[in-house]
């Protein structure tokens, strides 16, 4: 299941120096190929470190430790070889989100230790990363990592708090502060945003996660973090129809092999929030795509019936879960370019048997007709369903089924960890899409088997009024800034916070009508959902023909403006056509962004806006169309919880 042996990557020059060092404390230090960061490491008893940027300490008192069975690596280490080098490489991404080329560049130092391990560092202009490197025969038992870093001062954590390593990552964000944030608290789950004292900002996350637990946080009694980790499971018993609970657990986080590399623990590090919005650290860090044909992967945008409960009006045939709703969809995907359509819970006639259909759906008909109108079929599953019937991947196939939305894991161990990759590599197999749900977040197994095309992991608008701008707001910076993120957006009844309400026949969804307009250009996912009726949709074309013509990957991406957890201006070409988006959270805001990348000649912008009564009445906008150039400023008025989008052609 994990590769045994070590995986490579681009070496401009090295310098080894051979060196043992025992008692006294050896003082290491390495730069980032501007000069800005530094990482400085003492070796004694243990390993210490502390991260500077422009000579500001950020980080300090920080350890890091890995206990293979009854002994801890870094505990009186001895030093054998230092080695540095660097890695300066473009990157052509498959399928991006950002940018079609993207730049790793970076100074790395590998400390390799007496007693058949090595701990590499690498330091970019924005980051630093460090991850174990083990070398032992046969399997070994990773009893603990320890992970703990320390804040010079009291700064402020936005994360979001779990008491309970089973989860689907969908709580909102808290924002603490880290002197206030001890081990009685609850824990964290990964990205956390620290905002310190000073300008900067840094995002804790991990990648090139593989056969290893995923790593949770909790407070220190000393101003900082330390790294939880679940433990493995060695016995299960039914919980339900779509799930397992775990009745045994091993003493060990991960049995694994002995020769290997661990997951990067890495820091982003920011002077402007823009930023950490421009990061791609975790497809970075981790490992290269495996598969040898991706010709067939087509990420695009999706029709949803689950969260508008098929509610149709206008035809002549009863909605619901049958072929004649699933033949609409297909029609309105196909009318506006919708790659696909998603038959999401409710069309097997059990969630134990992913094969037989309940009678009002004739799936081999609707994925004929699809095929028809050049609309692919995913097909919602629990994950227990996958992991009892793994035949079903060769047998969607033959169907003809385009992918798969799996929901519902919840965990994050290392079984459910190597379960993410055994559904992807079967999947990729048989040339199908995967979609992850009731999931944590991206940590490089999207750049290994890129048919992995977006996660959940989220609190979405499938929350209805439980999701709300003011913590929307915050996942550029955090949930988005590691990955693909599957938020669902589209919602076509908008409304302020204090008239959001959950209903089943007329979903809703807080936020103006051109914040949701918005999201499909400032949140970034491979597959993006198209979430409401499509009866509604085609009450508002103009709307729907914006919505459903941003595409889900990009050339270029130009951060123009942000603030955490207050607003984002963000343009986005595709070809020869720029998309702009802005979202605001609950406090209005008025910006000036400049257009200065577009060229001279004249383009024509269509724009959508907050209308006069937006602040009250959140359907309310204006649609503009007007002439730009590179001399262009726009202003633009966000009223609270509002938004602003437009295209440029």
């Amino acid at each position: 299941m994990y590769y045994s042996k070590l995986r490579s990557y681009t070496l401009l020059w090295v310098l080894t120096f051979s060196t043992f060092i025992f008692a006294s404390t050896k003082n290491i230090e390495i730069s980032s190929p501007d000069k800005k960061v530094k990482l400085d490491i003492a070796l004694s008893k243990d390993l210490t470190y502390a991260v500077r940027m422009d000579d500001v300490v950020l980080l300090k008192d920080c350890k890091l430790n890995l206990q293979i069975g009854t002994k801890e690596l870094v505990t009186n280490p001895v030093l054998k070889q230092t080695r540095k080098s660097v890695i300066h490489e473009k990157v052509d991404r498959l399928f991006p989100i950002k940018d079609a080329v993207i730049m790793n560049n970076c100074n790395v130092l590998t400390l390799e230790m007496k007693g058949g391990y090595s701990i590499e560092f690498r330091v970019f202009n924005d980051a630093v990363a460090y991850r174990f490197i083990t070398q032992f025969k046969g399997k070994v038992d990773v009893m603990n990592e320890n992970f703990t870093i320390g804040f010079p001062e009291d700064y402020i954590a936005h994360l979001s708090e779990t008491t309970s390593f089973k989860t689907s990552c969908e709580v909102p964000y808290s924002h603490r502060h880290t002197n206030e944030f001890g081990p009685k608290d609850k824990m964290t789950y990964l990205p956390v945003l620290i905002q310190t004292n000073q300008q900067y900002k840094i995002l804790i996350s991990e990648t090139d996660l593989a056969d290893y637990p995923c790593m949770f946080l909790k407070g220190t009694d000393n101003n900082g973090l330390t790294s939880v980790f679940p433990h493995s499971p060695l016995a299960f018993d039914e919980d339900g129809d779509r799930s397992m609970k775990i009745t045994q657990e091993a003493s060990y986080i991960a049995r694994t092999q002995g020769t290997r590399t661990y997951p990067w623990r890495y820091f982003l590090i920011s002077r402007k929030d823009t930023e950490i919005l421009e990061n791609e650290l975790t497809y970075l860090l981790a490992s290269p795509n495996e598969l040898t044909d991706v010709s067939w992967i087509k990420p695009g945008q999706v029709s949803w019936d689950w969260w508008n409960h098929r509610r149709l009006w206008g035809v002549d045939f009863k909605a619901g879960v049958n072929t004649d709703t699933y033949k609409y969809y297909i029609d309105f995907a196909s009318k506006h370019g919708v790659a696909y359509i998603i038959l999401d819970e409710g069309w097997a006639k059990s969630t134990r048997n992913p094969f037989e259909t309940i009678p009002e759906v004739d799936l081999p008909e609707i994925i004929r007709y699809g095929k028809t109108k050049n609309v692919g079929i995913i097909l919602w599953l629990p994950w227990l369903t996958a992991e009892n019937n793994m035949d079903l991947f060769k047998k969607y196939a033959e169907w003809g089924v385009a992918g798969v939305k799996i929901d519902f894991m919840d965990r994050s161990d290392q079984w459910m960890v190597n379960y993410y990759e055994r559904i992807v590599k079967e999947a990729a197999k048989y040339h199908l899409l995967v979609d992850f749900h009731g999931a944590f977040k991206p940590a490089g197994l999207e750049r290994r088997y890129p048919n992995l095309i977006s996660y959940e992991g989220v609190l979405g608008l499938e929350q209805n009024d439980h999701c709300k701008p003011e913590n929307s707001v915050w996942l550029p910076f955090i949930r988005n800034a590691v990955g693909p993120m599957d938020f669902t957006p589209g919602a076509m009844i908008s409304c302020q916070p204090e008239d959001a309400r959950a209903t089943g026949a007329n979903p809703m969804s807080t936020g103006t009508r051109a914040y949701q307009m918005a999201l499909y250009v400032v949140f970034e996912s491979q597959i993006q959902m198209l979430s409401d009726s499509p009866s509604r949709y085609y009450q508002d074309q103009d709307c729907t023909r914006f919505m459903t013509s941003v595409p889900t990957t990009w050339d270029e991406t130009r951060y123009l403006d942000a603030q955490a957890g207050a607003y984002v201006v963000v343009a986005k070409r595709k070809g020869h056509k720029w998309f702009l988006g802005a979202i605001a959270a609950n406090k209005g805001q008025d910006l000036n962004v400049n257009l200065d990348f577009l060229p001279a000649s004249t383009m024509t912008m269509t724009s959508f806006e907050d209308g006069v009564n937006a602040d009250s009445q959140a359907m309310d906008y204006k649609m503009r169309k007007t002439t730009v150039n590179k001399h262009t400023q726009l202003h633009l008025h966000l009223v609270r919880n509002g938004g602003w989008c437009a295209v440029i052609e």
